[in-house]
């Protein structure tokens, strides 16, 4: 009686195959990256003297004093 085998996955990666492993990798890593500058980066410059740092965000506009 013959055996059911599992076929066999070619060793080597065809070129769209390899393009897109590549470009799998590439997104990622520059997800990652993104994350990391975000989390870890200081702004660029501290807030305006003039303004009130905001604490939280409102869905109500702010009244103005004109």
């Amino acid at each position: 009686m013959a055996r059911h085998r599992r076929p066999t996955r070619p060793t080597r990666l065809t070129g769209e195959a390899a393009r897109r492993g590549l470009a799998l990798t590439l997104a990622g890593a520059s997800a990652l990256t993104a994350t990391v500058l975000v989390v870890a980066g200081a702004p660029a410059a501290p807030p305006a003297p003039d303004r009130i740092p905001a604490g939280g965000t409102s869905d109500v506009a702010q009244l103005s004093r004109e």
